[in-house]
Order: C-alpha cells, then structure tokens, then sequence
C-alpha cells in the first residue's frame, strides 16, 4: 500500500503519484516504495535492478549488495533517499547508512505519510476484517 502525495515541507505538492513503482521486467515480482529525491530513488533502484540481475534468487543478497555500495561508493553517498522492497516474500528497509531492515510484523511505513500508513497497516494486521476504507473513516 502507498499514498500518492508529494510534499515539499508542509506543502502538498501533489497527491495522486505512482510512488510504488514495479523494477524491471526480470524483477517483476517486485515492488520498491521510496521516500526521498525521486531522481535519487530511480538511480537506485535501477543499481537495485542490476543487483538483482547479477544475484537471481538471492533477494536478500542483492538488498545488501545495493545498502553496501550506497554507503561506500562516493556518487551514491550523495543520495537522500529511504527504500522499501519486497518480492512478495521477505520486506526490507534500505538506507543510505547500510541498513538493510527487517520491519517488525512485516509493515514498513515512510515519508510524510508514514505514521499514518504504519497505524493503518497495523490495524488492518491486528483486525483482519478491517479495509482501507474503514481505516481512513
């Protein structure tokens, strides 16, 4: 699940963005959510795509091939971004510190809708029968 809205500050910039973009044909399986510079998220989910090629399988492998390039190669250590990735399977947070998280009860939430988005998706984890709709009121 992910909102559309893009905000600069407290200014809502936009609010119907595709911000959970699909990668490449051979990862479309998965999807990557993003919060950050989009120029910045796109360069790296395209390493991501590359990773992912190199590594078939290995999911998680590649997670950690992208979190140890980002925070050691000097052009990608210049991007602001936070990514979360899934293959249907496993969940991940990747930052630009080298973190490759797995979020509690598989629900990860970011930007500035992110504690919203969290409570939602964890009300919907606790409560089974609850949908978007009756979440938001």
């Amino acid at each position: 699940m992910g909102n559309g809205q893009i905000s600069l500050g407290q200014t809502v910039i936009k609010s119907n963005a595709r911000k959970v973009p699909r990668l490449s044909p051979a990862t479309q399986d998965m999807i990557c959510r993003f919060a950050a510079s989009t120029a910045h998220a796109f360069t790296l989910m395209e390493r991501l795509d590359s990773k992912l090629e190199a590594s078939p399988g290995q999911f998680a492998r590649a997670n950690v091939n992208l979190a140890k390039d980002w925070c050691t190669e000097k052009y990608l250590q210049k991007l602001e971004a936070m990514l979360i990735v899934s293959d249907g399977n496993d969940l991940f947070v990747i930052t630009g510190a080298g973190d490759v998280l797995t979020p509690q009860h598989d629900i990860a939430a970011m930007g500035s809708g992110g504690n919203d988005a969290l409570a939602g998706g964890r009300a919907m984890m606790t409560n089974g029968n609850l949908t978007v709709e009756r979440i938001d009121g």
